[in-house]
């Protein structure tokens, strides 16, 4: 979810603003950043992507994501917000090409909107990396600790984990601006902390709707579901 509250003399944007943080602060967001997509693209799945042929896919969801994330709606004067779409993207390609997917999609935006690149790290970071981590770890530990069936997939997969998510990523964009100094917790939780609950719904409906229609018609595209796991037997 991009966060925009900004200062009154300043223009809401969608995303963090860097100059709300500290070099330190924007200098950790960058080595972190670069060591997570670093990552990425040393574990993700290229040669299956390519025998699977879902390089169109992949790309396509990149574009997609990229007009979603230009898409933002205004809550009230300094508070704007996008829909994440990334829950959707970590169970269809896996965390790290969720990862490479979101990064592209970040870097699309800046260049449409010619925006400040000191801050491409921070928000890739919180708004791209930390959201995809969450739901590849909700992904395991359902796996771990709810039965295998399709219901619970989309449901709980699909729809609560891209709510929570969306939710999620709106406090830690607050507590975010509450660390850096920028604003009090007073200050938010009169404007904007409110709101966050708002996110879950239409977070939830869009991520989930697509994991619907995925396992329901490409199957194949899903890395994460299978046929044999959450229908047969069951």
């Amino acid at each position: 979810m991009g966060l925009v509250h900004q200062a009154p003399r300043r223009r809401p944007r969608m995303s963090l603003d860097p100059a709300l943080f500290s070099s330190t602060t924007t200098w950790a967001a960058l080595v972190l950043y670069l060591l997570c997509l670093g990552l990425a693209l040393w574990l993700a799945p290229w040669r299956k992507l390519l025998a699977a042929r879902l390089t169109h896919v992949f790309f396509g969801a990149t574009l997609v994501l990229m007009f979603l994330w230009q898409m933002e709606t205004q809550v009230q004067p300094g508070l704007h917000y996008h829909l994440l779409g990334l829950t959707a993207l970590t169970l269809v390609f896996s965390w790290s090409l969720a990862v490479v997917a979101a990064s592209l999609a970040l870097l699309g935006v800046y260049l449409n909107a010619s925006m400040a690149w000191d801050g491409f790290a921070l928000n890739a970071l919180v708004g791209a990396v930390l959201p995809i981590t969450l739901t590849q770890i909700a992904l395991v530990l359902i796996r771990r600790y709810l039965p295998r069936q399709f219901f619970v997939y989309v449901l709980v997969n699909g729809f609560l984990t891209a709510g929570l998510v969306g939710v999620g990523m709106g406090y830690m964009a607050a507590w975010l601006l509450v660390g850096s100094g920028a604003y009090t917790f007073a200050e938010l939780s009169q404007t904007v902390l409110p709101f966050f609950p708002l996110m879950f719904l239409p977070e939830a409906m869009l991520n989930g709707w697509i994991m619907v229609i995925l396992v329901a018609f490409r199957p194949e595209w899903v890395y994460s579901f299978s046929d044999e796991q959450y229908l047969k037997g069951k």
